[in-house]
């Protein structure tokens, strides 16, 4: 059975010890963790990236609980959260950590989550760039 153990969508800093211990367990062989962070550039864009802002809609957080339960395999522990608010060049935008009893569960889970929630979380990021231009993305 799968246990998600936390599915946030927050203005708050994240952080990736809170996430590793969310999927302790005495049974888990494997943890496996995602971190996205912002990048200084998008390959789609001229110019320097100097930071992002995110926003949600309000059913965010839970478009995120649903993917964690549909995706996530049984025998696994998740915990998951996305960013929302302005953030510099190597803030934390996306954290995940999953663990199983063997890795290659762990490892087919984290990446079949963020593959999940990067198509389907209704979360929007404005790339601001170093002129002071932007574009959205994901709109």
């Amino acid at each position: 059975m799968t246990a998600v153990r936390l599915a946030r969508v927050t203005d708050v800093p994240l952080s990736v010890d809170e996430h590793l211990e969310a999927v302790r367990a005495s049974a888990a062989g494997a943890v496996v963790t995602f971190i996205g962070q912002v990048r200084d550039h998008d390959p789609s864009v001229v110019g320097e990236v100097t930071s992002l802002e995110y926003s949600a809609h309000p059913d965010a957080e839970q478009v995120l609980a649903d993917v964690v339960t549909r995706v996530a395999a049984p025998g696994t522990l998740v915990a998951i959260s996305h960013r929302t608010g302005l953030l510099d060049v190597g803030g934390l935008a996306l954290v995940a950590a999953v663990s199983a009893a063997h890795r290659r569960l762990a490892f087919e889970t984290c990446e079949a989550l963020v593959e999940a929630v990067k198509a389907e979380l209704p979360v929007w990021k404005r790339e601001i760039l170093r002129d002071g231009t932007y574009h959205w993305v994901g709109l």
